[in-house]
């Protein structure tokens, strides 16, 4: 099952959070001020993004953020999948499948004109379900500056 996060969900989304970036799924682990950030963003407003836990048999067993912004190439709002984790304990239960529907639904009732992700190049199963549901590779290279925040 895929819901939207709330409050209660703070531990677990903390803890899920530190194992996502510990494992190789991301390419460096981040401070743990910016998971409660993230936490407390998400708890504030809808605003830049929401926050959705994935359950099995009434168990927090993974999370899903999204993030809006406006594009002029996609000629409109494109929904980011900022990230996706389930605990690798119980991938391939279809969680990840059921949170892409949700999205997916999410983007068009609201009128999205596209759905972006990043995947890192060495997952190869990440990739290839993100093929199998009709996600194409873009051709851009990331580039960023970190700012002193």
């Amino acid at each position: 099952m895929v819901r939207k996060m709330t409050q209660a969900d703070r531990e677990d989304f903390l803890r899920l959070s530190e194992i996502f970036y510990a494992s190789p799924a991301v390419m460096h682990s981040i401070p743990f001020a910016y998971h409660e950030r993230a936490f407390e963003e998400l708890m504030r407003s809808d605003e830049y993004g929401d926050g959705y836990i994935l359950e099995k048999d009434g168990k927090a067993v993974g999370f899903g953020l999204t993030a809006k912004t406006y594009s002029r190439e996609a000629g409109g709002k494109v929904l980011w999948l900022e990230e996706l984790f389930v605990l690798p304990e119980f991938r391939s239960c279809g969680l990840g499948r059921e949170f892409f529907a949700m999205a997916e639904a999410q983007a068009i009732k609201e009128g999205f004109a596209r759905i972006r992700l990043e995947v890192e190049e060495e997952n190869g199963r990440a990739r290839s379900l993100y093929e199998r549901l009709g996600y194409k590779t873009l051709g851009y290279r990331q580039m960023y500056k970190e700012l002193n925040v």
